[in-house]
């Protein structure tokens, strides 16, 4: 877990925030506490990694409304949202908006605790696939049209000289063209190359 990962916990009983902020810390989480969804909202901008941890009824903006906005803002932040007895409704319409998981109250402590951590180890990974098909996407970008053709033509199996045949040049020049390839991909072989361009979306297998 980045040690740069925080929980953000919104609720407007003091209480609960005091014995949140204590759980959590004591966890080994960083706990950023808010009173109201609207001042978490105004700091969501500026808010680095971690998990949102928020109540779905408070008074002003509740956690519906709360997760409304951050689809809206493109927040990226995973959500719990905790729940009271009887409001399992609202926490279906909470997923329904992309909340991560519920949890309802009185929850038991290690259940909250290994949910947050689940929840932020899936988002570190969702960030690195994230990350990773972004590079493969920008690595196909970057070749010539020549390049481009020449890959096409390895995705769906064809030789250098059936390649050179389609595209009417030598299979010395489709040589070259698949050394590039190989470099500006970063493929060591020609089944990883192909490998990479089937992940990366933007060719049909």
């Amino acid at each position: 877990m980045p040690g740069n990962a925080r929980v953000y916990v919104i609720d407007d009983d003091p209480a609960m925030r005091d014995s949140l902020d204590f759980l959590l810390g004591t966890a080994g989480f960083a706990v950023m506490l808010f009173d109201s969804a609207s001042q978490f909202l105004q700091a969501l901008p500026e808010l680095g990694f971690g998990c949102v941890l928020t109540d779905v009824r408070m008074p002003g903006t509740d956690g519906i409304e709360l997760l409304r906005q951050m689809r809206s803002a493109a927040s990226r932040l995973p959500t719990i949202v905790m729940t009271g007895h009887g409001d399992i409704p609202l926490a279906v319409e909470a997923m329904k908006l992309g909340a991560a998981d519920f949890v309802e109250k009185p929850f038991e402590d290690e259940r909250l605790i290994g949910m947050i951590g689940s929840i932020l180890r899936q988002a570190v990974e969702s960030d690195r696939t994230s990350r990773e098909q972004t590079a493969l996407v920008s690595r196909i970008a970057s070749l010539s049209p020549r390049e481009r053709q020449v890959l096409d033509g390895l995705v769906a199996g064809l030789s250098n000289k059936m390649i050179a045949q389609e595209y009417d040049i030598s299979p010395r020049t489709v040589e070259v063209y698949r050394a590039n390839l190989m470099t500006k991909m970063q493929a060591s072989n020609i089944s990883e190359l192909v490998k990479l361009a089937i992940r990366s979306g933007v060719l049909d297998t």
